[in-house]
């Protein structure tokens, strides 16, 4: 699961993204207005964490762009500001929620976690694909009632594919998921080819049915 910080306070941001990684979040930092939209233009994320004063402009212009691009990200203001009127104005733009700074680090992390479950998951804690179990909270995986071993990087790519089902993935956004915007700097997709060969090889070895299709020439779909 992919996260933007946009957050201009250092410090802040730093202990956030230690925080977020120590939690499995593959994290990315975007310190004005400016780096800020060009990341939510160019890129996809499972949830946006967004101070409303940056440098450059306001965030509030940032979920009005998101909002105009038609953008499905979740987002979380986080803001010294705790006026009302910010938080009505933040929410009704499209964010998902709102805290105000200070906050303790575990509680934005439960509140991540709740926007990415609700967007993607049906607000479940558990995803359910015919044999194929999942356990959000545990990060597990079972088939037919027995645990399937996953890497960290096969079990987000599970995941990003039920989250996709029946949709064509290609392999640069499946990079980019994997990556975040160092998936531009990589000078081919052999590590996803890697990695798809053995998410399909444990499926087929825990008897899962095969769902997840190479499609030649565009990507891949999980086929439900």
């Amino acid at each position: 699961m992919k996260i933007l910080i946009i957050e201009d306070e250092a410090e802040l941001a730093n202990s956030i993204v230690s925080y977020l990684s120590g939690q499995s979040y593959l994290c990315e930092l975007a310190e004005n207005y400016f780096k800020a939209l060009e990341k939510i233009s160019a890129y996809h994320y499972d949830c946006i964490l967004l101070d409303i004063m940056l440098p450059g402009g306001s965030g509030l212009k940032l979920l009005a762009e998101l909002k105009f691009q038609n953008k499905q990200d979740g987002v979380i203001i986080i803001s010294a500001k705790n006026s009302l009127e910010d938080k009505i104005g933040g929410l009704e733009l499209g964010a998902d929620d709102y805290l105000a700074k200070p906050f303790h680090l575990p509680e934005l992390a439960a509140r991540v976690y709740s926007v990415i479950r609700r967007r993607n998951f049906a607000n479940s804690n558990t995803i359910q694909q015919k044999e194929i179990e999942i356990d959000l909270l545990a990060k597990s995986v079972t088939v037919h009632h027995k645990p399937m071993v996953l890497t960290k990087t096969e079990f987000d790519m599970l995941l990003f594919f039920i989250g996709n089902k029946n949709r064509i993935v290609s392999k640069s956004a499946l990079a980019e998921h994997l990556s975040g915007d160092l998936a531009d700097m990589l000078d081919n997709h052999d590590f996803i080819y890697a990695h798809i060969k053995n998410l399909k090889k444990k499926l087929a070895e825990a008897n899962a049915g095969n769902y997840l299709k190479t499609r030649y020439g565009n990507g891949y779909k999980w086929e439900i």
